[in-house]
C-alpha cells in the first residue's frame, strides 16, 4: 500500500537546520534502501506559489503567499509499505528528527493511503 505522509506547519522563511536536513537525508537512504522510500520533497514557501479555486462555477487563480492559512504543507513522502502501521512508524522516525535536531518546530505529519494498486 502506498502512503503519502504530508508535514504541516506554520510557514517559516527560515531554513531548517542542516543537521536536521542531513538526518532526513539519511533516513530517506535508509527507507530507499529497504524498498519502502517511492520519493520524497519539500516545498519552497508559499510566496512562490499560486491557487487555482473553482467555486460556483468560476475559476480563480491567487499568487502566494498564503496568508489565510494557518499552515502550509512543507514537504512530502510517499512510502510503499505493507500496512498503515508500517507507515506510522517512518512517520515517527522523521518527526523525532525534528524533535531532536529543531526543538523549537512545532507541527504536524497526516498520513494518507493513496488511492490505486500497490506499487510491490
Amino acid at each position: 500500500m502506498r502512503y503519502m505522509i504530508m508535514v504541516k506547519s506554520r510557514e517559516t522563511y527560515a531554513p531548517p537546520p542542516k543537521s536536521l536536513m542531513d538526518a532526513i537525508a539519511m533516513l530517506g537512504q535508509e527507507a530507499s534502501t529497504k524498498g519502502v522510500m517511492v520519493e520524497m520533497g519539500g516545498l519552497m514557501p508559499t510566496a512562490l506559489g499560486a491557487k487555482v479555486n473553482l467555486t460556483g462555477g468560476r475559476m480563480t487563480v491567487t499568487d502566494g503567499p498564503f496568508t489565510e492559512a494557518k499552515e502550509v504543507i512543507g514537504g512530502y513522502a510517499v512510502y510503499d509499505v505493507k500496512t498503515k502501521q508500517d507507515a506510522i512508524y517512518w512517520t515517527e522516525r522523521f518527526m523525532a528528527l525534528h524533535q531532536e535536531h529543531w526543538p523549537e518546530w512545532e507541527g504536524e505529519s497526516e498520513i494518507r493511503q493513496l488511492f490505486g494498486p500497490p506499487q510491490h
